[in-house]
């Protein structure tokens, strides 16, 4: 009880909490379900999208929470004046909903989504999420916000008001009421214009939107700039093993090879440490007898927990983030892929299956494909795994990058140099169209005794964009081929916001979103 107003205050446990926050990867399922409650005609959020924007933008991603559940979403990022004040759509804008057109670089913040449980509406938390987008704004001292707002009421009015112009000319006079534009013209917004077939979808608006644009008071335009990424720079240093296949007398002396490398790279302080494809097949060369094909991969399978936990504690003792190539395992559904496990520093383990599996693969060892691929998040930023063959479908890189991941890592296999080239070629281009760095690790060497893996051929590199800030030729590092040893190089994200926003090309940007998009199957 308070001594001064004698108002009995409530108990802990039935006290109401409401906070609102940055988002975080863990609050993603429930951001995806609370978007498909409050759009339940529309096509949903995918977590792949959700993911995309924290990624890009992570301090622009705000949620709200009411007793622990999340109840409010708002996702910004930030664009060029040119354009947020243009006519666009929000399938243009937003890069498909991933938040892919943030220009660490521009000058507005660009609002692309608020969503609000209807259940607690009375608890203004739509005035809450603009209010932290407003606080953010200031904070960068960009000059306002812009976003694409629904005109809900306008479809029932249609016939009354044939030009949507009209329309909000009336709702701006008061002459009528939509329920979402008073809204925000109460939260300080002013309606711009009308942006014409901006949402297609949203049939209340048919289709339509209002600009509607906020105006930072305290912003000043001869303020100094700030750096391209609005963040500290940060550099990655990388290791890539090109790994000697060799025959071992026994499972640890296969983890004595694989622990002196991650050695090494502790040794160099780097945050990542790569290995490549299928470099567990030197196992096999433990058995005692000769083993056909897919008898050899069913007895690697029983290999996996050990694999697990020995990485797992190598990545943790040495404090490095440990790329473990990959490794066939034996799946919940009793298909055997081809899976590459990365080991955290932080003790976290993370898989991610190959999703094309080679003609060979298919032949000589039954691997199967897996059906998802996703960012992974590290200390260092999220990052992206292809697998080998993986690395020549462009899509998958871009998904992932469209994730927010700016370094892939392509664990590779290839027994001939045209296999190898391949390879290599593709990776230079997943680097170059997404303006990211891609990491190749292959195996070299043979293994006489084990089928399909008789000879290797290797050049493993680190490739970047082509661009000022990089290496001349795209190469930041590579090892001399057919060699056993290690490349090493420091990679700079922030070179990589510079050329997205500011390079002689800008791939990620200058894409036509309305022409064309790849929409994927969400497990589920």
């Amino acid at each position: 009880r308070s001594g001064r107003t004698g108002v009995e205050l409530a108990p802990a446990a039935t006290r109401r909490n409401l906070e609102i926050r940055t988002a975080q990867d863990a609050d993603i399922p429930a951001i995806v379900d609370l978007a498909r409650r409050v759009y339940p005609g529309q096509l949903p959020y995918s977590t792949g999208q959700i993911r995309g924007q924290i990624n890009a933008f992570p301090e622009g991603q705000f949620v709200v929470t009411y007793d622990g559940r999340i109840v409010g979403y708002a996702a910004t990022f930030i664009i060029a004046e040119k354009l947020a004040l243009s006519d666009h759509s929000w399938e243009a804008i937003t890069g498909g909903g991933f938040a892919a057109r943030h220009d660490a670089d521009g000058d507005w913040l660009y609002g692309m989504e608020v969503c609000v449980d209807s259940s607690r509406r009375r608890l203004r938390i739509g005035q809450r999420l603009y209010d932290a987008r407003k606080r953010l704004c200031q904070d960068l001292g960009l000059k306002g916000i812009a976003f694409g707002g629904r005109i809900p009421g306008y479809a029932r009015r249609k016939r009354r008001y044939p030009d949507p112009a009209a329309y909000l000319d009336a709702v701006i006079a008061k002459e009528v009421r939509d329920p979402v534009v008073s809204f925000q013209v109460r939260a300080g917004f002013e309606p711009v214009r009308v942006l014409e077939a901006y949402l297609p979808e949203d049939r209340e608006s048919d289709g339509h939107a209002a600009l509607m644009v906020w105006r930072n008071p305290y912003y000043q335009p001869d303020a100094a700039r700030q750096p391209p990424s609005r963040r500290d720079p940060k550099v990655a240093r990388i290791t890539t093993v090109q790994f000697q296949a060799r025959p071992v007398a026994s499972v640890d002396e296969f983890f004595r090879n694989v622990e002196y490398f991650v050695d090494v790279a502790s040794d160099y302080e780097s945050d990542f440490v790569v290995f490549p494809e299928m470099f567990t097949l030197q196992l096999l060369a433990c058995e005692q007898e000769r083993l056909r094909p897919e008898a050899a991969i069913e007895r690697l399978t029983d290999h996996t927990n050990v694999l697990i936990e020995r990485l797992n504690r190598m990545a943790i003792g040495y404090n490095i983030n440990i790329i473990g190539g990959s490794h066939p395992t034996r799946t919940e559904d009793g298909e055997i892929q081809n899976v590459a496990y990365v080991f955290l520093r932080d003790g976290s383990v993370h898989a991610q299956e190959k999703l094309h599996p080679t003609p060979d693969e298919r032949y000589w060892w039954n691997i199967q494909g897996g059906d998802e691929i996703n960012a992974i998040q590290t200390d260092c930023g999220p990052i992206g795994v292809l697998i080998c063959y993986d690395s020549e479908f462009p899509e998958l890189a871009r998904r992932l990058v469209d994730q927010g991941a700016r370094i892939l890592f392509v664990p590779f296999c290839t027994d001939t140099r045209q296999g190898y080239l391949r390879v290599r070629y593709c990776c230079q281009a997943r680097a170059v169209e997404n303006q990211c760095y891609v990491v190749t690790s292959g195996n070299i060497g043979n293994l006489p005794n084990v089928e399909n893996m008789d000879i290797q051929y290797a050049q493993s590199a680190i490739f970047t964009p082509c661009d000022f800030p990089f290496a001349r030729d795209g190469i930041a590092a590579e090892a001399s081929e057919n060699v056993e040893m290690v490349a090493v190089a420091d990679l700079n994200l922030a070179s990589l916001s510079w050329a997205r926003g500011h390079g002689t090309v800008r791939n990620l940007g200058d894409r036509r979103f309305d022409l064309y998009r790849t929409v994927w199957r969400e497990r589920g």
